[in-house]
């Protein structure tokens, strides 16, 4: 039986009471923080959070309709679900209830970010979050780019013409590798045909083009474009490449990381050189940050600012490298701890499936924190660990 509101917010507060963190200082085995991307949204993901931690979250969500001047608060919290999913709401509501609950963490439960984590990421959107969460993007910027980001991402998909959006395919892992080759073969590129480097690329017509979107896991990628083009490209796998991957047309109607978002991603580099609006005089990226963060197409850390503007303006066309990223830290950076902030279990499952989930690994594991109820086993947990030592 569940608590009512008013007594489950007096839990809620009596364990941030009992989880206040005494151990921040230890060594700790490398801990990454990770964040979700467009898809998890759903009608008062924000409502427990603002229940129970009202101190915190009323604040936030204030000042986040205040810097949009859009009500994006009673939108998250009584929808309808279509208002919400619109790319321009879905992609911002995301993105600071993803932030609501890092301050929550901190705020009311001592989670001292910069002392118990080594390094952040996020899958797609779910990069804003990261870089704000490691100090490279102040909040209010970050969400004023997302949403202006949005708003053009929307513009593009309804001014096509044509059906547009995203379908993932699911194979056995020892049949990715070939069937990405079939794939760049049908439509003509090279090995590097998920690339947009060249000015070459950025010239060809948009809707034709059909881009790996997402590597998502060892048997998972996500492609965006032309839905009829996509429907073509299954039908060569199926009857002339020898493959037979399970296909899932995502609930998106726009095909994000593909040519059509080029409109986005021009407003984007404009945006990272224009100055702060969040702290006047100063630039927009905060260089250094706390932590490295891993950036989503080239599965490596951010080498520097300037870098920082030119991938993050390009990942708007670019392939997410969700699994290089998870592989790279995991074989490479020997992360053992792995904390998802956000709605929604997607990126933890995605994770999971990698590296394992808890107790794979000796003082480590995957925790997921969408929930209130979530927090207090997460931290105990992680304080479990924390004697284990980066080799533990």
């Amino acid at each position: 039986m569940s608590l009512p509101p008013a007594l489950r917010a007096t839990s809620y507060v009596a364990q941030a009471a009992r989880c206040q963190s005494t151990t921040a200082s230890r060594k700790h085995p490398k801990t990454a923080l990770f964040f979700p991307g467009q898809g998890v949204q759903r009608v008062g993901m924000t409502t427990d959070w603002l229940q129970a931690f009202p101190r915190t979250v009323k604040p936030i969500l204030e000042h986040m309709d205040e810097t949009l001047g859009v009500s994006l608060s009673k939108i998250i919290a009584d929808g309808p679900n279509s208002t919400l999913t619109a790319t321009e709401n879905a992609q911002p509501a995301i993105m600071m209830t993803s932030i609501i609950i890092l301050r929550v963490l901190e705020q009311e439960f001592g989670f001292k970010t910069a002392e118990r984590v080594d390094l952040t990421l996020g899958h797609s959107l779910g990069e804003y979050a990261a870089l704000v969460a490691a100090g490279y993007l102040r909040e209010a910027d970050s969400l004023r780019m997302v949403r202006k980001r949005a708003e053009v991402m929307a513009r593009c998909s309804k001014d096509v013409g044509e059906e547009v959006g995203m379908v993932a395919l699911v194979c056995e892992a020892a049949h990715l590798a070939s069937m990405v080759d079939a794939i760049h073969a049908f439509l003509g590129h090279d090995n590097e045909g998920s690339k947009l480097d060249s000015n070459a690329d950025y010239d060809l017509p948009s809707v034709p083009q059909v881009l790996i979107a997402n590597v998502n896991s060892k048997n998972q990628i996500v492609l965006s474009g032309s839905i009829r083009r996509i429907n073509e490209l299954l039908t060569h796998l199926r009857q002339f490449a020898g493959h037979d991957p399970r296909a899932v047309r995502l609930k998106s109607d726009a095909p994000f990381h593909s040519p059509l978002m080029k409109p986005a991603a021009a407003l984007m580099k404009k945006l990272l050189e224009q100055p702060s609006q969040a702290a006047r005089g100063q630039d927009t990226v905060i260089w250094p940050g706390l932590m490295p963060c891993i950036s989503n197409i080239s599965a490596r850390p951010f080498a520097s600012k300037q870098q920082l503007k030119d991938y993050l303006a390009r990942q708007c066309v670019e392939t997410v490298l969700w699994h290089d990223s998870i592989v790279y830290l995991h074989q490479q950076e020997h992360v053992r701890r792995w904390i998802g902030i956000g709605p929604g279990k997607v990126g933890r499952n995605l994770v999971g499936k990698e590296v394992g989930m808890k107790g794979a690994v000796r003082g480590g594991g995957v925790w997921g924190i969408s929930d209130p109820k979530e927090i207090e086993n997460t931290l105990r947990e992680l304080d479990a660990t924390e004697l284990f030592g980066e080799e533990g």
